[in-house]
């Protein structure tokens, strides 16, 4: 099958293709706040939904679960996980609102940028199979776009959907975070902990800080030399910076009941 040229390829598979790794709101920083509140022991088996790169599941393997399990919906980032990662882990290409995988098979499941692309009945799904693989008082992590202030107007709300979407070439539905939290009372969760940090995904100073110089060195060499992505970036950033006041990042652990 052909692939898609760069203009209407997702903005992760992009940035990605340029060499970057931390692909999730809150960069690095976050998503190790986030793993680290989780307290992945050798006791644990872990579920990931939509892995991506792998950039995540080295913060957990370095934990040594009992098991790691990733549910990857792409075959290729799949195929590239089990070369990454061999024997360490188990990757199934499937659904994570629908994984087939047994109920009460884990102690902790976590995602990340993944529930923001759903529509509202595609979150759900998402929150409800983590809450039916989680053993009682397992943990579950999420760490998503968020919106800012919690009453947002309906107005400016749909015009971040529609330029977000647009630029990420992927359906974005970012929420308040108090509309998270219901989603994930709603399934049979107690939130435990918040972290929320801005959402400067492009700008220099988080991309050195997720990056390191030389691996952000080489993401700007590649995106300078190749004029589709680099239209492609310079996009992603003007709206990012748009709705600098609107946007945030947000992660959340829970526990299931």
């Amino acid at each position: 099958m052909a692939r898609k040229p760069m203009e209407k390829r997702p903005a992760h598979w992009v940035l990605s293709e340029m060499g970057k790794r931390s692909l999730r709101p809150g960069g690095k920083q976050l998503t190790s706040r986030l793993i680290e509140t989780l307290e992945i022991t050798a006791a644990d088996d872990v579920v990931e939904f939509a892995p991506g790169t792998g950039y995540t599941a080295q913060f957990t393997l370095d934990r040594d679960p009992r098991s790691y399990t990733a549910v990857e919906l792409d075959r290729d980032a799949a195929a590239a996980l089990r070369e990454q990662f061999g024997d360490d882990c188990e990757i199934i290409v499937g659904n994570a609102g629908n994984t087939d995988l047994d109920g009460g098979c884990a102690d902790v499941v976590y995602g990340e940028a993944m529930l923001t692309m759903q529509p509202d009945d595609g979150k759900a799904e998402i929150v409800g199979e983590a809450a039916r693989l989680l053993r009682p008082g397992g943990r579950y992590g999420i760490h998503e776009l968020g919106l800012v202030p919690g009453d947002i107007d309906e107005e400016t709300k749909t015009a971040i959907y529609e330029d977000v979407s647009e630029v990420i070439r992927v359906n974005a539905r970012p929420l308040t975070e108090s509309e998270w939290f219901d989603q994930l009372e709603s399934a049979g969760f107690d939130v435990v902990w918040v972290g929320r940090t801005p959402m400067a995904l492009l700008s220099p100073r988080r991309i050195v800080d997720d990056e390191g110089v030389v691996r952000t060195l080489k993401f700007g060499y590649n995106v300078l030399r190749n004029p589709a992505a680099r239209r492609r970036v310079r996009a992603m950033r003007s709206v990012f910076e748009r709705y600098d006041e609107q946007l945030n990042a947000v992660a959340v652990v829970a526990k299931k009941r």
